[in-house]
């Protein structure tokens, strides 16, 4: 006990010299006393965690040697000296900024922390640093602010070696997610130069991500102001082609990967707000003609109606150009689907995709439809084909249309009676529980009659020899409808579906199960993104949506 109050009082005496000293760079021994007293009793490494920051910058020569003492104290096996330690990292760099991505990568390792306090102590010094970077910032010296964040984010980019430890990296992705993203604005100043610095850390980070992440990234992004609504289409396209990478655009498709699948129906509908904002679509678009389309009848169902909603959805906002080439598919689609009997299935949502999509490519592109359906439609150029004969298409694609019209009216007629009868059930309802079950039939039946209300609408003008065809936005999808959440459980469980309904392909004329699942949009990115869990890396090398694995990146 003597011998360790000498020791505290010998480290006050160090403490003092340097305090009093005016050239503190000559106490040497002092400072080498207060390095040595890192490996002495508890109280004095509680002090040796004070002392060691305060004097760090006087001398550069001793800096290694102080500073692996002070990591030493930051792992010490007493709870009280690693607090002290942790606390005390954002000082050792205030002054020699050369130190800030040991000590950022030092702080991000320590997340891992189990003590709640050692791990709120290290949030706090991670804070401190990053809000101390700003004031830095403010003087110019953006080096500093850029240093830290780059810092942190090796933890969790693997643009040229895997990640060390996975669950550091969740604990940093963890911490810039709920610390970092929020207060963006106060911390990212200068603001266009350190977002556009934050915005290249992201996206050296996808390489390798799962969808949640990439989400989580995409959605950081749009709300930085670089990106944000008065952005020139050159940014926006920076989105679109950070979501094609992730899509794997590039790849050659295999139907059996059910992964890429996936990445693609989900990337393709976060797309859709930045190609109403005028960003090109054309290379989703022409990987679909090419790669999807050609393949569609061997996608697994409940993924189909997810690609021919995204599909429909992006329409709109197709190329004269790339319309012209994706018509016929479609169209070949439409006959595939349309039955040619009232006798047969038909899914009601597949064709009110695919006449939605029909319409607008049409729109941009109209006298392509002359080949394809026997139209006449004169725009005076060579690509009318009018002295050629197609009214056997015209014929098939009218009575498909007749055949489509005679199967919605009846199925309106069923709903329209079902509807009554789930009116007066909900009179007759005594339990909550079968009110919500009655709640759940309605929305069936309202879904299945706006899908075919918009069937009745889209085939109506197909009729004509030369049909005008709609390209505004006069048509509402069905599942584009606002639907009340009936429970919290509905939007708690991450990934859950919505209830099947005749609208979201799950039902058709003849109660077929199975024929395609489609939840509404507004819950498709949550159940690809949401829903999958962390996996390891892909073992055939691709990008692992639900995983992760290594795949084409950014730089």
């Amino acid at each position: 006990m003597a011998e360790d109050a000498s020791d505290i009082d010998k480290l006050y005496e160090y403490g003092e010299r340097l305090n009093e000293a005016k050239d503190k760079s000559q106490n040497v021994e002092d400072y080498e006393g207060i390095i040595r007293a890192a490996k002495g009793s508890i109280k004095a490494k509680q002090l040796a965690a004070q002392l060691i920051p305060r004097f760090f910058k006087h001398f550069p020569g001793l800096a290694g040697q102080a500073f692996e003492a002070y990591l030493d104290l930051c792992e010490a096996e007493e709870l009280g000296v690693r607090v002290q330690a942790i606390r005390g990292l954002p000082l050792l760099c205030k002054d020699t900024p050369e130190y800030v991505p040991k000590i950022v990568d030092v702080l991000g390792q320590l997340l891992m922390a189990e003590e709640i306090v050692e791990r709120d102590a290290v949030h706090k010094a991670l804070m401190s640093l990053l809000r101390q970077d700003v004031k830095e910032c403010q003087s110019s010296k953006i080096s500093f602010l850029a240093a830290s964040l780059t810092a942190l984010f090796k933890h969790i980019e693997s643009s040229n070696e895997p990640v060390a430890d996975e669950t550091i990296r969740g604990k940093v992705l963890s911490f810039i997610r709920d610390k970092v993203f929020p207060l963006k604005a106060e911390l990212l100043k200068p603001q266009e130069q350190m977002e556009r610095h934050i915005t290249d850390l992201v996206k050296r980070s996808l390489q390798d991500v799962t969808g949640a992440e990439f989400k989580m990234f995409m959605d950081f992004l749009r709300s930085l102001s670089i990106f944000g609504e008065k952005a020139p289409p050159e940014r926006v396209q920076e989105l679109i082609e950070i979501i094609g990478g992730q899509a794997d655009l590039d790849a050659q498709f295999n139907v059996s990967d059910g992964d890429h699948i996936d990445r693609l129906i989900s990337c393709l509908h976060m797309a859709l707000p930045f190609f109403m904002k005028g960003a090109s679509n054309s290379k989703f678009v022409n990987y679909l003609n090419k790669h999807i389309i050609p393949v569609f009848d061997k996608l697994p169902e409940e993924r189909r109606v997810d690609m021919l909603k995204n599909l429909a959805e992006c329409s709109p906002y197709t190329t004269p150009q790339d319309s012209r080439q994706l018509l016929p598919s479609v169209v070949q689609l439409l006959k595939k689907y349309m039955p040619k009997r009232k006798t047969e299935e038909m899914n009601f949502t597949y064709v009110e995709c695919l006449l939605y999509t029909f319409h607008h490519l049409a729109y941009k592109t109209p006298n392509a439809t002359n080949s394809l359906c026997g139209y006449k439609i004169v725009t005076g150029q060579p690509s009318d084909r009018l002295g050629e004969d197609f009214s056997e298409n015209f014929k098939e694609f009218t009575e498909r249309l007749t055949v489509v019209e005679d199967l919605a009216r009846a199925t309106m007629t069923k709903l329209t009676r079902g509807m009554a009868e789930n009116n007066k059930a909900m009179g007759a309802a005594k339990t909550e529980e079968d009110k919500l079950s009655i709640k759940v039939k309605r929305q069936t039946t309202t879904s299945g009659l706006r899908t075919c209300n918009n069937i009745f609408t889209m085939t109506k003008p197909l009729h004509l020899k030369s049909p005008s065809f709609i390209g505004d936005k006069k048509i509402n999808l069905s599942w584009k409808e606002a639907v009340k959440t009936l429970s919290p459980t509905a939007t708690a469980e991450a990934g859950a579906k919505r209830t099947a309904t005749t609208a979201n392909g799950s039902n058709n004329t003849a109660n077929k199960k199975g024929r395609g699942e489609g939840g509404g949009q507004n819950q498709l990115v949550n159940r690809a993104f949401q829903g999958l869990s962390r996996g390891g890396r892909s073992t055939a090398g691709g990008r692992a949506w639900g995983g992760r694995g290594r795949g084409r990146g950014f730089h």
